[in-house]
């Protein structure tokens, strides 16, 4: 023990000493650091650096730089001492604060010794801790007495918290001292003596007030629990209570889905197919207004599928819909909520509402079990009823399909009927329409206006473009050109074209009228029309004016330009032959007013026209003031040509009796492709644009096909007069003849 006891404090003493020498060390290296760099030897002068420095202008005793403000001695340097960190001494030597006072001297400045300042506020600070530590002032403050709640308070900040009496004397009981009672004079007054257990007593309260307060927080959180668990006891029996109420509902709604399936069931077996569907209706409709809000909006679509499924079947087999166009359409639209049917956006229009485009878009990815259903049993009758029974030229039976099931329809259904079916039927019977040939009575051709005209409402778009290469107006457009260039001038404009101009926008009419029909008409006039006083034939001219007066037609400055170019060169030419030739005047005064009477007064009153009047007349005037001697010799002739000639005069000498003028007709050059287009319209075949080019010889290609979409046919360009078509389908290109081989091809045989 005692050996053990020498060995510690062996062990503190040279603890002890240890220490010492640390600190006797870290003396000495603050006293080095306080002696600074004077304590170090003496540098001894570099002569090389000196004379360097005098080159460049430095003088001894002189600060650095041009002006001699900068420093006058090295940097020095300030060694701290081991393990001293910042501030443990000064970190400016004497020499740096010399030179930033001698700069700013120099800046005239006055620079403060911020560490002096410094010394001064640190020693009045302490100044100011003695004077208050002898005054008794700045001493630490006396720490707050605890301030214990009573067992009154703490039994009222837990409500419904019960402390017995025995526990609330204990709490209260406590106090600095301890009170005895001697006498009843003496009863508030303390004494002094120390009861032996005092501190025990003092416990005994200061844990008893502990644990009440605790048990006063528990009490308080648990009645938080306890109102919360009640709450949510009170939301489940509401819940419960409503699942009661939906059991009983949906008890209800089975019982009546069997009594439909029962009563549908026993309906299939009788004959009477309206009793069957009215009696599955009404149930239906019971079946809307009692559950639609409580019932989930899927289940009672399937439950009304299955319901008159069986009906729509045994319906649709024997379905013609355009003998019977409503058929049960009727009964469908008396439930459209439990079918899941989005109603039009207007229920007063349906052939606007029919447009897929017009109508609300369902998010839904999948279809319901309402549009399977008309996909599959409604679907297919239309279909072969659009495509094989109905006559196009008769749109009436069809559109009251259309109108009738288009509000209860899908919208891909819809689609599918007005976009591709119904158009397909409507460009094929166009085809077949020879527009450039007069209706006989042997072979009547329907005007396409009658079964174009009520679809119009239905047709997307793009079938009403006058550029969709395989649209229906395309083709129609195609039809119209071609009896402007081929149909006969001799008829009175068909009434089939007035009847499809409304259909047309005005300016394809003027495009087409000014490059196919004006230069027929001015051929025709150039041709055919003579001007002869004895024995005059309006044929031509009547023909032609047919064609231009119609309010349809071009305006009056086109009619008014053709006779200006065909008409007035012939007119002024006999006019000169007769002013010439013995004339009589009276007879030339009542032909002149006859010619005029021959127009209408649009193109009578024209400027143009009545400018070719008016030169008539002074023709007239000059060959009465020439008089019958000097009239044939000195009476000027007209032109030798129309003004603006439309078609050239062969004839360059001017006979001596009323002449028979004859022109070369000014023809639109006929091409290979245009004999194509003749050859693909006789044999009703679809002649189409593809928009690319054949890689090898760069050509563009067409599509010859029987097909109303301009699908499938023969692949073939053109070189010259020569069609070539593709081998197959990737194969190279051979040269064909205008014959069946192609014709097999184009239909696909």
């Amino acid at each position: 023990m005692n050996g053990r006891m020498s060995d510690q404090m062996e062990d503190g003493e040279s603890s002890d000493s240890d220490h010492k020498r640390k600190r006797r060390k870290m003396a000495q290296n603050f006293q080095q650091a306080a002696a600074g760099p004077s304590a170090s030897p003496a540098a001894k002068p570099n002569p090389f650096a000196a004379k360097m420095m005098a080159k460049m202008g430095y003088k001894e005793g002189q600060g650095l730089g041009a002006e001699g403000k900068g420093r006058l001695a090295p940097i020095q340097t300030q060694q701290r001492p081991t393990g001293a960190g910042l501030g443990a001494v000064r970190e400016k030597t004497k020499q740096a604060k010399e030179d930033e006072k001698r700069e700013a001297a120099f800046r005239g400045e006055v620079l403060d010794d911020s560490e002096e300042e410094d010394k001064k506020r640190r020693k009045e600070l302490r100044k100011k801790a003695r004077t208050s530590a002898v005054g008794g002032i700045g001493s630490t403050p006396t720490r707050r007495k605890p301030k214990y709640r009573t067992a009154a308070e703490i039994a009222a900040s837990a409500e419904g918290l019960e402390v017995p009496n025995v526990l609330k004397s204990i709490i209260d009981a406590t106090g600095s001292e301890t009170k005895l009672l001697t006498s009843t004079a003496g009863l508030m007054s303390s004494q002094n003596t120390m009861v032996a257990g005092e501190t025990e007593a003092a416990k005994i309260a200061r844990r008893a007030r502990r644990d009440l307060e605790a048990y006063a927080e528990e009490w308080n959180i648990v009645s938080e629990r306890k109102g919360d668990s009640e709450l949510q006891e009170a939301q489940i029996f509401q819940e419960l209570e409503e699942q009661d109420e939906d059991i009983r509902g949906l008890e209800a709604a089975i019982n009546a889905i069997q009594e439909l399936q029962l009563t549908t069931t026993q309906d299939l077996g009788s004959s009477d197919n309206e009793s069957a569907w009215e009696n599955a209706i009404r149930k239906l409709e019971n079946l809307e207004n009692e559950y639609i809000d409580s019932i989930d909006a899927s289940i009672l679509q399937e439950v009304a599928v299955a319901a008159i499924h069986p009906l729509f079947k045994r319906a649709m087999q024997d379905w013609h819909p355009l003998d019977d166009p409503t058929s049960v359409s009727t009964y469908l639209t008396r439930i459209p909520k439990l079918l899941g049917i989005s109603p039009p956006s207007s229920g007063t229009d349906l052939a606007l509402n029919s447009d897929p485009l017009l109508r609300p878009n369902r998010t839904s990815k999948s279809t319901t079990p309402y549009e399977t259903m008309l996909y599959t049993l409604l679907r297919p009758p239309l279909r072969h009823t659009i495509t094989n029974d109905w006559d196009p030229t008769d749109p009436g039976p069809l559109l009251t399909v259309i109108q009738t099931w288009s509000p209860i329809l899908p919208n891909f259904i819809l689609t599918n009927l007005t976009h591709n079916l119904i158009p397909t039927r409507l460009i094929t019977l166009l085809s077949t329409w020879k527009a450039s040939k007069p209706a006989s009575a042997r072979r009547p051709q329907p005007s396409p206006h009658t079964y174009i005209f009520p679809w119009l409402p239905y047709l997307p778009p793009h079938q009403l473009s006058l550029t969709y290469g395989t649209g229906l107006f395309f083709t129609l457009k195609d039809k119209l050109k071609s009896l402007f260039q081929s149909y006969p001038l001799s008829s009175p404009p068909p009434n089939t074209l007035i009847s499809l101009l409304p259909m047309l926008p005005a300016s394809f009419l003027k495009e087409a009228m000014t490059r196919h029909l004006i230069p027929r008409l001015s051929s025709h006039l150039s041709n055919n029309f003579l001007i002869d006083p004895s024995d005059q034939d309006l044929t031509p001219l009547t023909e032609a004016l047919s064609w231009l007066t119609p309010s349809w037609s071009l305006s009056s400055t086109a009619a008014a330009s053709l006779l200006e170019s065909e008409f007035f060169p012939k007119w002024h030419q006999v006019l000169y032959l007769w002013l010439t030739n013995s004339p009589n005047y009276d007879e030339i005064r009542q032909w002149f007013l006859w010619w005029k009477e021959q127009f209408p007064p649009s193109i009578r009153d024209h400027t143009i026209v009545a400018a070719e009047w008016t030169k008539g007349l002074e023709t007239i005037s000059l060959a009465l003031d020439l008089g019958p001697e000097n009239v044939a010799s000195q009476l000027p002739p007209p032109a030798a040509g129309p003004v603006r000639p439309l078609a050239m005069s062969s004839a360059n000498k001017l006979p001596q009796e009323p002449p028979k003028i004859k022109a070369v007709e000014a023809e639109e050059p006929i091409t290979f492709r245009t004999v194509l287009e003749s050859w693909c319209a006789d044999n009703n075949l679809l002649f189409v644009p593809m928009r690319v080019a054949d890689p090898g010889s760069g050509l563009p290609l067409f599509r010859i096909t029987a097909s109303a979409q301009g699908t499938g046919g023969a692949v073939v360009f053109l070189r010259g007069d020569v069609v070539w078509a593709r081998e197959g389908k990737k194969g190279g290109f051979r040269p064909v003849g205008l014959d069946e081989g192609l014709l097999e091809r184009a239909e696909g045989r």
